[in-house]
Order: C-alpha cells, then sequence, then structure tokens
C-alpha cells in the first residue's frame, strides 16, 4: 500500500510558485530537529523535511539565491572563529595537514576501483568518486563524457550520508568529551555590517569567476582576514547562525525525491560503500596525525571526511572543537579536487590509457 499527497494539495502545490513549500517543509523540519535535540537541527531537519516533502510527491524547489544567502550567513560567522593563535598554530603543523589532506583523497582510488569493477565508465567512477561539490564534478565529468546523472546522484548521497551520519555520531561519542576552551562572544553592529557588505562583494566577483562555493569561500575569506587582521571577538546575533541553516539545508533537500532512491540503487550502494571506506581511511591517519602533532583528532577527523565546508565546520563549532583547523582543512581539499581532478583525469586517460577499452593499456 503506497501514500501519497491528495491531488488536491499536489493541484494546489502546483499552481503555486514551485519553491513556495521549500522554506515551510525546511522550518518545519527544522524545529521539529531542535525539538529533538539533533545536532545542526536546523540545516539537517530543513534538509529531511524537504526531501520527505519532495518524496511524498509535492513539487518544491530550491528558494531562488537561498543557498547564496545562507552560505554568505554561514561564512561570515565560521570565518569570524580565525584569530591568530590558531592561524599559528596551523602554519606550524601546515605540511601535516597538507600530507593528511591528500592521504585522504586515495579513498577516491576504492571508490573508482569498485565502479569500474561493476561496468562504470572510467570518467563516471572517477567523478562520482572525487570529494567535491556537487556542480563542480558534474561540469568536469560533463566535458570529459561521464554519465552526469550517475556523478551527481553519487556527490548528493555522500553529502546526504555525511550530513547526516558524522554530526550525530559525533554528538553521541564526544558531546561529554574535554572541549576547547572558546568563547563565542556577542555581535557587533559596526563591524558586521562592512563584513557582511565586502564579503557580498567578493562573493559577487567569485561568482563571476564561476569559483565554486562564491558565496561561502567570498564571505569566509573577508570575515577570516578581517578577523586575524583586527584581532576581533565578535559573533553573528542570536538565531543567524541558524538561519542560515535553514536556508542551506532547505536547498539541499531539494536534491532528493522518490525518483532519486529508485535510480541505479546498485550504484547508490556502492556510492556508500566508498563513503563510508573513506571515512574508516581518514580515522587512522587523523589519529597518527594527532600523535605527531598534538592536534585534537576529533577535529583532524572532520576535516577530512568528504563532508561540506559549512557542515563540517558547524559540528566542529557545536561540539566545540577548533573550527578554524577544520575550515582549512575542508577548504584545501576542496581545492585541490577543483584544481587536480581534470589535469589528473587527463594523465590518467591520455597518457596512461586507463579506461580504454576498459582496460589499462600499457605505455608506448
Amino acid at each position: 500500500m503506497t501514500f501519497g499527497v491528495p491531488p488536491s494539495l499536489a493541484n494546489l502545490a502546483a499552481r503555486c510558485r514551485p519553491w513556495i513549500f521549500t522554506p515551510l517543509a525546511g522550518a518545519l523540519g527544522g524545529w521539529l530537529a531542535q525539538s529533538l535535540g539533533w545536532p545542526l537541527p536546523w540545516m539537517i531537519g530543513s534538509l529531511l523535511g524537504v526531501a520527505a516533502l519532495r518524496c511524498l510527491g509535492c513539487p518544491s524547489g530550491a528558494v531562488p539565491h537561498g543557498v547564496k544567502a545562507g552560505q554568505w550567513i554561514l561564512g561570515i560567522g565560521i570565518g569570524l572563529h580565525f584569530n591568530r593563535a590558531v592561524l599559528e598554530q596551523i602554519l606550524a603543523h601546515l605540511g601535516l595537514v597538507l600530507l593528511g589532506t591528500l592521504l585522504t583523497l586515495l579513498a577516491s582510488i576504492f571508490g573508482i576501483l569498485l565502479h569500474r569493477r561493476y561496468g562504470e565508465s572510467f570518467a563516471t567512477a572517477y567523478f562520482a568518486s572525487m570529494p567535491g561539490g556537487a556542480n563542480e564534478m558534474v561540469n568536469l565529468g560533463g566535458r570529459h563524457g561521464a554519465v552526469l546523472q550517475n556523478v551527481a546522484a553519487a556527490q548528493s548521497l555522500r553529502m546526504f550520508v555525511v550530513l547526516l551520519g558524522i554530526p550525530a555520531t559525533y554528538a553521541w561519542l564526544f558531546a561529554d568529551g574535554q572541549a576547547a576552551d572558546i568563547v563565542h562572544p556577542g555581535p557587533d553592529a559596526a563591524w558586521l555590517v562592512p563584513l557582511f557588505a565586502l564579503g557580498g562583494l567578493l562573493a559577487l566577483l567569485f561568482q563571476r569567476r564561476n569559483f565554486p562555493n562564491a558565496w561561502q569561500l567570498g564571505a569566509l575569506l573577508v570575515s577570516g582576514l578581517c578577523s586575524i587582521a583586527f584581532d576581533l571577538h565578535i559573533g553573528l546575533p542570536d538565531g543567524a547562525g541558524a538561519f542560515g541553516q535553514w536556508l542551506v539545508g532547505s536547498t539541499l533537500g531539494c536534491h532528493f525525491d522518490r525518483a532519486f532512491f529508485r535510480r541505479a540503487p546498485a550504484f547508490l550502494l556502492r556510492t556508500l560503500l566508498t563513503t563510508l571506506a573513506a571515512i574508516l581511511i581518514a580515522l587512522p591517519i587523523a589519529l597518527a596525525m594527532s600523535w605527531a602533532s598534538g592536534l585534537d583528532a576529533r577535529a583532524l577527523l572532520l576535516g577530512m571526511v568528504p563532508g561540506g565546508i559549512a557542515e563540517m565546520s558547524l559540528t566542529a563549532e557545536a561540539l566545540h572543537l577548533l573550527v578554524p583547523l577544520v575550515t582549512a582543512m575542508q577548504v584545501l581539499r576542496l581545492l585541490l579536487v577543483l584544481f587536480l581532478a581534470a589535469p589528473v583525469f587527463r594523465l590518467c586517460s591520455e597518457r596512461l590509457g586507463i579506461g580504454k577499452d576498459g582496460e589499462l593499456a600499457a605505455r608506448e
């Protein structure tokens, strides 16, 4: 027996603007998640609320520019965690952090091999397994002959699993553990207004240059640099972070519907396995890096799992871990993937012959 939305409600939704129910479902999901005490309630709850609405058959699209506004707010808030002492600590271990980030990218090899084993083309397996942004990997995959639906599905499912699983697991395991001594100061309009203005201007410039996550990275860069340069000790107003989470989570939920979960279940299962493998591979690397550097292994692991910048940074913030370290590692991995994914693919396919006729061709 199947359940669906009554025809009258579905017709009403069809006559309305396609996104009108998205923020409402997101708000309901966020409120329920907060009532239940979930981690990142307004992001996870709004994602699940919108996804549930779409799975019930009610049309709901993304709020126009909603994700940009949410990333703008969250980017400013995350950047305000940076200070000179934390920057010095990260720079002192920059080589080790870079090595750990590169090692975690090796988990992508497992995903590529697994997808290739079951008949996916090299381009599809490669760009589906790269831990970069969904839009960026779809664009790169399209230029190199990948099956775009599979690439988009793999990237979306990875985000879904990490966002739902990692914050909850961390909250369960570490909520009562020793937390870093992080002060949460109040807002200061004299600084926040110019920070938002400058962050928005830089985001617009990044957007015109087709940078990935332009609104998040632009706001984060301005906020972080100003916080370090002027030794700021301010934060966002109460509720601003939850508002940003709601906007981003509601948009993320629009990636999922019944058709998504019915599409190529075997492929999605392999993607789930590779995501779990990436997390398991990151765990011993984080422990080894913590032993070598004295940095918190929990923060290092958050920095290496294949999640998003905002999602993992907010998880670190909720658990009072070192937010700038997590943010720096997530940004570093994203930049490495974006700048190296296409050249490495061309090297493998053109120079090494990987993917031609389904075999590894010998070098000439």
